[in-house]
């Protein structure tokens, strides 16, 4: 019988990346079905009612710790109990060090007075405190990344306002991914130093830029994430200007890229506008925008992620771009059954998710996704697929009570168990996304589902298909993470755009030898 259990750590924060790896850790425990450590927020007490992890009040404050679990048996709960609190406490079992204890800093004050050179602060906090932090650091001289999530439209606005009057640079509130100075911050690659500046509005679009440009030989000299909302008219693209005015001033800065979702009209004028002046290239990639309406001036389109970082190197080397070689993986298609057809995606970077949707729905009929863009239209249910379907289970739906799918693959496995039983199912396409922040080995969490998902498909052929996004300096290293997927028989392609396109191609090759 399931047995649920609740832990509350009194005045103990940690912040939310560690937090859900810790989630994650706790959850891959023998017996354990389920778990979340989380600050006991309002907000994050509410999410956890509606995921049906919490029932009932909870005497906790926002600055305590709250751990909740799922398990199968009381053994397994007091046994993940026991090991949340190891970890929780440093966690290496081994002697507590005798002498002094350095006191930590308890405020950003406290913290600016022992590291008095630092100009530079990184906020991780509950969103309903997020951006009174974000303000004592602007007010202390200080640039910010804001990594957290759910600060409001009208505090952000505010904050972005005190940063440009203080002539200070404000990435976020939900800026998940940076690369300032060669220092990766947040869920970042890896990545050498070099020549080419990234600004964008996403975190995963970031990843995929910088690190195709590292693994071509060349690097970045900051990539700058604006936070997903900053290009919505409301915002008016204020950290995106600032940014670009900070590349174009930057001598070792001699292309830019730029990454988001269509801005508002009146904000792209603006950005487009900057971008003119900075006197440098520059490549923007707005995707899904209209070619005609991004390209002049010194700014070139790019359709995708990686045409943008092949614009970029050829800028930055001096060269004209010709286009991208696009060398797809084949794949024989005689070995499906008659009535599979379709392609299911499931994504852990929402931007993989957006690109492969707008790529995918140019080239197959009847596309549908949780975040749909172009022709593709909205899943009725996003627990279950339709049609070719892809699927971000890094949207908020999939993530209440759980770690990210970066961090945490159970979520992408068990659907991926369940596509694998349509019998109409083709392809099944995949992002791996390598970095700071991610699953320490992603390969290896996903290897025994991709071969339960064989074994589901009871004889029928499965294609799977995906790309691995990352650097060989990577935690997980690139190389190995490919040799360890493509051994398995996952077909690996060079980049997202190209993963799509090639689970289109097969979709399309296979619905041609049925017809004949």
């Amino acid at each position: 019988m399931a047995a649920a259990s609740l832990k509350i750590v009194h005045n103990t924060y940690r912040d939310s990346v560690t937090l859900m790896q810790i989630s994650a850790k706790i959850a891959a425990l023998a017996g354990v079905q389920q778990a979340s450590v989380v600050m006991a927020t309002e907000g994050n007490l509410a999410l956890l009612r509606e995921a049906g992890l919490l029932d009932g009040e909870v005497a906790a404050s926002p600055s305590d710790l709250l751990v909740v679990l799922r398990a199968e048996n009381d053994a397994a709960a007091k046994a993940a109990l026991e090991e949340t609190e190891r970890v929780l406490a440093g966690g290496n079992g081994g002697s507590p060090r005798s002498g002094p204890k350095e006191i930590a800093p308890r405020s950003l004050q406290m913290g600016l007075t022992a590291q008095p050179e630092a100009n530079f602060a990184l906020i991780s906090t509950p969103g309903e405190y997020a951006a009174a932090e974000a303000l004592k650091a602007l007010r202390l001289g200080l640039h910010v990344m804001l990594f957290s999530d759910n600060v409001a439209l009208e505090d952000e606005v505010l904050l972005k306002r005190e940063a440009g009057a203080r002539g200070l640079l404000l990435m976020g509130p939900d800026c998940g991914t940076a690369i300032v100075g060669g220092v990766p911050l947040g869920f970042a690659n890896a990545v050498r130093r070099g020549p080419i500046g990234v600004i964008g509005a996403s975190g995963t679009g970031l990843q995929q830029v910088t690190s195709l440009i590292d693994q071509a030989g060349l690097g970045v000299s900051h990539a700058f994430g604006t936070g997903g909302r900053d290009l919505k008219a409301e915002v008016g693209g204020a950290t995106m200007l600032r940014a670009l005015d900070e590349l174009a001033a930057d001598e070792a800065t001699r292309v830019i890229v730029l990454v988001s979702k269509p801005p508002a009209r009146a904000v792209a004028d603006k950005v487009l506008a900057r971008a003119r002046a900075s006197g440098k290239p520059v490549i923007a990639c707005f995707l899904g925008a209209d070619p005609a309406q991004v390209e002049g001036g010194g700014v070139l389109a790019a359709a995708t992620l990686e045409d943008a970082a092949a614009m970029a190197l050829a800028a930055a080397r001096g060269e004209s771009y010709a286009g991208s070689e696009r060398r797809l993986p084949d794949y024989d298609v005689s070995r499906f059954a008659a009535q599979q057809r379709y392609v299911r995606g499931l994504y852990s970077g929402g931007t993989f998710c957006y690109e492969a949707s707008l790529l995918l729905a140019q080239a197959l009929e009847g596309v549908h996704s949780n975040t749909p863009v172009g022709k593709a239209v909205e899943l009725d249910d996003v627990w279950r697929s339709q049609g070719h379907t892809l699927v971000d289970l890094g949207d908020d739906e999939f993530t209440r009570g759980r770690p990210h799918p970066m961090i945490d693959h159970r979520l992408r496995n068990e659907r991926m168990l369940r596509e694998a039983a349509d019998a109409e199912v083709a392809v099944i396409l995949l992002d791996v996304v390598l970095g700071y922040g991610a699953h320490p080995d992603p390969a290896a969490e996903m290897l025994p589902a991709i071969r339960a998902a064989r074994d589901a498909a009871a004889g029928r052929d499965l294609a799977f298909v995906g790309f691995v996004c990352g650097t060989e300096r990577d935690p997980q290293g690139l190389a190995h993470q490919v040799a360890a997927l493509r051994e398995a028989g996952v077909i690996l392609a060079a980049s997202n755009a190209q993963a799509a396109r090639t689970a289109a191609a097969i979709a399309n090759r296979h619905a041609a030898a049925r017809q004949h």
